[in-house]
């Protein structure tokens, strides 16, 4: 896999040089580890001989929204244009894992936690995650990852293949491409639910967009299906936004009034991890 950076990692490595160091501790991978690099007049020399400039690493300082890639072309941004969504699909860092900006959204909690951290409450608010698990909006992965890792043999939808190919070049999202209990699915899920089996999943991850992105899959029609795929005492975890502010009361109430009209029998809320809970079958 290539090199993967941001300014967490360029910043550091400037300032390295600028005591005279020749030798500086950084991440090839957006701090899934650590190696050591060499400091060259040239630039910073990486264990496999890779060379990136110093005019580079400024360049990577001065982007504080998107990651970059060291390849055989150069330096680029971990970021596309998404044709089938018309909008800009960037790989955005934090001091830990990156999040996904769709339309300039991240798709993750990053004020106060980070991305790997807020995925987790997620699995959590499902706890025990076990058996077939469908994650609705795969993403970067992170739900479907921990969900696997868990002991969940998870199913993945993903309907843009810009977002696929950005998780590719995600180093956090790596293992999910050859996880053996991960099956990714590409297509819409408003399209795939209705010909996924009945009662086949123990636990369903759905952790859509915003409402003003896909309201699609905050409908009723929508939460039939998967109140219909989901087995007997199942439980299923919605991602909706802080319950707290306005917009996610909004969205919460009327997310609430249609899992029930559903068919679902309880669904509570779950302010942790910005979620609500509901279940088929009573908790």
């Amino acid at each position: 896999m290539p090199i993967v950076l941001s300014h967490y990692q360029a910043k550091p490595l400037l300032e390295a040089w600028s005591r005279g160091a020749s030798q500086a501790a950084t991440s090839v991978d957006l701090n899934r580890s650590e190696v050591e690099a060499a400091l060259e007049p040239a630039g910073v020399r990486y264990t496999g001989g890779e060379l990136l400039g110093w005019d580079d690493l400024r360049r990577v300082t001065e982007e504080a929204s998107v990651c970059f890639g060291l390849t055989d072309a150069g330096l680029v941004k971990v970021q596309e244009y998404s044709e089938s969504a018309s909008h800009l699909v960037s790989l955005m860092p934090t001091p830990r894992a990156p999040t996904m900006l769709l339309s300039g959204i991240p798709m993750h909690r990053i004020k106060g936690i980070d991305p790997w951290e807020d995925t987790q409450r997620k699995i959590r608010a499902v706890a025990p995650v076990v058996g077939k698990v469908l994650d609705t909006t795969m993403g970067l992965g992170y739900s479907a990852l921990q969900a696997a890792e868990s002991g969940g043999e998870v199913t993945t939808i993903e309907v843009d293949p810009t977002v696929v190919r950005i998780a590719r070049r995600n180093p956090w999202s790596a293992p999910l491409f050859t996880h053996p209990r991960v099956t990714m699915l590409e297509g819409s899920s408003l399209d795939l639910a209705p010909e996924l089996p009945t009662g086949a999943f123990s636990r369903i991850l759905h952790d859509p967009p915003t409402f003003s992105l896909a309201g699609e899959l905050y409908s009723g029609a929508f939460y039939r299906e998967l109140y219909r795929v989901l087995s007997r005492s199942g439980r299923l975890f919605h991602y909706i936004g802080d319950l707290e502010s306005i917009s996610g009361r909004v969205v919460a109430k009327g997310a609430t009034r249609r899992l029930l009209e559903a068919g679902f029998e309880k669904v509570q809320r779950r302010p942790e991890a910005f979620a609500l809970v509901a279940y088929k079958g009573g908790p």
